[in-house]
C-alpha cells in the first residue's frame, strides 16, 4: 500500500503535518449565490511541502434548455484553494470518457487531493481499500471542478426527460458546455483563467468542447490536458479494410513485449525509448507500406515483413503469416504470454492475468481493469459519504447506461475532433495543449496520438503549443507511482508555460 511519508527535523512538526494533511472538517450545507444548496467541507493537503487548505463543495447544478426548463441534475465537486483572488487563480474542469464513465478514474487517481491507495508500480492491495492524502494534487495550481456527465456518477435527467437527449457526441458536448457556462457564472469564475482535462474519450470531448465553448458562450480556454488522447476514431478504431490503426498500434505491442521480455536479448538490452523508435520508423515505413499494398504484396515481401514484425511484437513470425500481418489487439493479450498461461491488460499491458484456459484467441476480461474497478469504486462512494458527508441515496454509476451513443453527426465517418481542437487554436492564440500517453496503453495508443496531432496541418507557429508528455504505464497512467510523480511535474510545467 503507497503510504505518504514527509521527512523532517522534528518529530512533532511531522505529526502536526501528518494530521493535518489527513484533517477534513466536518460537513455543512452551503447556499451558494443562486439559492442552490451543496454539501461543504474544509480539507487540507500538503503538496510540495507546502500546507494548502482547501473548500470543498459537493452537489448537483441544475441544467436547463434554452426556455429555462429544468432537463438534468448534474453532479460535481469543487476544490477551491483557500485565501485565493478568483481573477487570478484558474479552474480546471475534469472529467473521464467512457462514454459512459463518471470522473472517479482522475478524481481519485491522481488530481484531486485524495487518491487511492495502490502499491508503486499500481497493483492494488487486498480489500477493503483505502485513500490517502495526495501530495501530487494539483490543487496547488489551480482550483478543480470534477464533472459527472448525466446518467454517470449521481448526474440524471429531470423526471421526464428523455436520457437520449444526453447520449451522444453533440448531445453530451451540449450539456457539458451547458453546466460550464452555468458553473462560472454560478461560482463567479468568468475572469479565471480556465482550462479543461479529459481522460480517453474525456479528450475527445475537451477538444470539442475546445470549440463549442468559443462559437457558442464565447468561453475561450487557456489550456487543454489530453490525458490518454483519442481524437480520431479511425486512426484506433481497426477493421478489415482500415489498416491505419493497424501501423499506429504495433509500437505498444513493442512496449508490452520489451516490459514482459519478450523481445530478442539484443532489444531486450536496450532502453524502452530506443526500441519504440525502431518500433516506430518501422511501423510507418516497411509495415505501412506492406499493408497499403495488401494483395500486391509478394510473398518474399510478406514473409521479410513477417520476420521484422515477430522481431518487434515478441510473436512468431508464422503467427504474423496466418494473421495476414494484420494481429488485432485481442488476439496480442492473449498471444504474447500464452505459453506461460498469461494474458495482458488492455488498459495497462503491464497487468497479468488468467483465463478459463490457454487455447482461446481472446481474453476472457481485462486484468488491468479488475485492478482498479474495486479500488476506485470503494474510494468514491466511502469518500463522499463518510469524508465529504455527501449522502445520496441512488446509485452513483461509475459506469452509466448511455448505449447507444449517437454519432449521427459523423454519419458515414469516423469521429475526428482534431480539427475542432485546430480551429479552436486558431481562434485563440493563447490555447496550449498537452498531451499524454502511457506506453502499455491498448485503449488510446500514445503513437495514435501522435499520429493524430501531426495530421492536424497545424501552421509552425500553433504547433509550438502542443507539447507530448509520455510516461512508462497505462491508460490510467497516474496509477503508477514513477508516472504519478512524472505527471505532477510535467503539469507543474505546463501550468507555468507562457505561450506568448
Amino acid at each position: 500500500m503507497l503510504k505518504s511519508f514527509f521527512f523532517v527535523v522534528s518529530f512533532s512538526f511531522f505529526l502536526l503535518t501528518a494530521i493535518a494533511q489527513s484533517k477534513t472538517a466536518p460537513a455543512a450545507v452551503a447556499t451558494d449565490p443562486t439559492g442552490v444548496q451543496t454539501v461543504q467541507s474544509r480539507g487540507s493537503v500538503t503538496v510540495g511541502g507546502k500546507l494548502i487548505n482547501y473548500t470543498t463543495q459537493t452537489g448537483y447544478l441544475d441544467l436547463r434548455n434554452d426556455t429555462g426548463k429544468l432537463i438534468a441534475k448534474m453532479f460535481f465537486t469543487y476544490y477551491r484553494k483557500d485565501g485565493e483572488d478568483p481573477t487570478r487563480r484558474p479552474v480546471c474542469f475534469t472529467f473521464n470518457g467512457g462514454p459512459g464513465s463518471s470522473s472517479v478514474w482522475l478524481h481519485m487517481g491522481g488530481l484531486a487531493p485524495k487518491r487511492v491507495a495502490l502499491d508503486d508500480m499500481g497493483a492494488a492491495p487486498a480489500p477493503p481499500y483505502s485513500i490517502i492524502s495526495n501530495e501530487y494534487s494539483w490543487i496547488d495550481k489551480t482550483d478543480l471542478v470534477f464533472i459527472d456527465p448525466v446518467s454517470t456518477g449521481y448526474s440524471r435527467p429531470a423526471p421526464g426527460e428523455s436520457p437520449k437527449q444526453f447520449h451522444g457526441y453533440n448531445e453530451d458536448i451540449s450539456s457539458m458546455g451547458n453546466f460550464i457556462q452555468a458553473f462560472l457564472s454560478r461560482y463567479q469564475r468568468w475572469g479565471s483563467p480556465k482550462y479543461l482535462a479529459g481522460e480517453s474519450y474525456g479528450t475527445t470531448r475537451a477538444a470539442g468542447l475546445s470549440k463549442y465553448l468559443q462559437d457558442r458562450y464565447r468561453v475561450y480556454i487557456n489550456g487543454i490536458f489530453l490525458i490518454s488522447a483519442i481524437l480520431n476514431f479511425g486512426t484506433n478504431d481497426y477493421y478489415p479494410g482500415n489498416d491505419l490503426p493497424r501501423a499506429l498500434y504495433l509500437p505498444t505491442f513493442t512496449a508490452a513485449a520489451w516490459y514482459h521480455k519478450k523481445l530478442t536479448p539484443a532489444l531486450q538490452q536496450k532502453p524502452l525509448k530506443e526500441v519504440l523508435r525502431e518500433s516506430e520508423q518501422f511501423a510507418i515505413g516497411e509495415y505501412a507500406s506492406a499493408l497499403v499494398k495488401g494483395g500486391w504484396l509478394s510473398d518474399a515481401e510478406k514473409e521479410a515483413v513477417a520476420t521484422k514484425m515477430a522481431l518487434y511484437t515478441g510473436l512468431s513470425s508464422q503467427y504474423c503469416l496466418d494473421a495476414n500481418l494484420r494481429v488485432v489487439e485481442d488476439r496480442f493479450y492473449k498471444e504474447l504470454r500464452r505459453k506461460d498461461g498469461l494474458t495482458i491488460g488492455r488498459l495497462d499491458g503491464r497487468f497479468t492475468g488468467r483465463d478459463l484456459d490457454d487455447a482461446g484467441e481472446n481474453v476472457s476480461f481485462d486484468p488491468s481493469f479488475a485492478n482498479i474497478d474495486g479500488p476506485f469504486t470503494t474510494a468514491m462512494n466511502d469518500y463522499f459519504n463518510r469524508e465529504l458527508g455527501f449522502k445520496e441515496e441512488k446509485t452513483y454509476n461509475i459506469f452509466g447506461d448511455v448505449r447507444p451513443w449517437n454519432y449521427n453527426n459523423v454519419q458515414n465517418q469516423f469521429l475526428n475532433v482534431a480539427e475542432s481542437l485546430r480551429d479552436a487554436m486558431a481562434k485563440n492564440p493563447s490555447l496550449k495543449v498537452y498531451v499524454g500517453g502511457g506506453y502499455y496503453d491498448f485503449a488510446t495508443p500514445y503513437f495514435t496520438a501522435q499520429y493524430d496531432v501531426e495530421h492536424m496541418m497545424l501552421r509552425p507557429e500553433q504547433r509550438k503549443r502542443v507539447k507530448f508528455y509520455f510516461y512508462e504505464s497505462g491508460h490510467m497512467y497516474y496509477i503508477h507511482k514513477p508516472s504519478l510523480i512524472q505527471f505532477k511535474k510535467d503539469v507543474d510545467e505546463f501550468f507555468d508555460w507562457d505561450v506568448k
